[in-house]
């Protein structure tokens, strides 16, 4: 909105990112999916906003450097739906 960005602030957002990332490994740790075995609405809400993480935040940090939810990510993000709907898109 032509200010000036606030560093501070997106560093805490980030550290904040951070800590449920880690959450989120601990979890996948314990089952493929965030709900257990199986794909559920809990995966299919992270699409988008990982998504945005990785691509136009450049972030992706984020996600790579967690071994279990980078594996979670290969996966819901390489469904046939989801990769469609990438393709339309772009």
């Amino acid at each position: 909105m032509g200010q000036p960005g606030d560093l501070s602030l997106a560093h805490a957002g980030e550290q904040k990112l951070e800590k449920f990332m880690d959450v989120y490994e601990k979890r996948l740790s314990e089952s493929r999916y965030l709900a257990g075995d199986n794909f559920t609405l809990a995966d299919l809400s992270h699409l988008p906003g990982i998504r945005y993480l990785v691509e136009e935040a450049k972030m992706g940090h984020l996600i790579t450097e967690r071994k279990n939810v980078n594996a979670w990510w290969e996966c819901i993000s390489s469904r046939p739906a989801w990769k469609k709907l990438m393709e339309l898109v772009h």
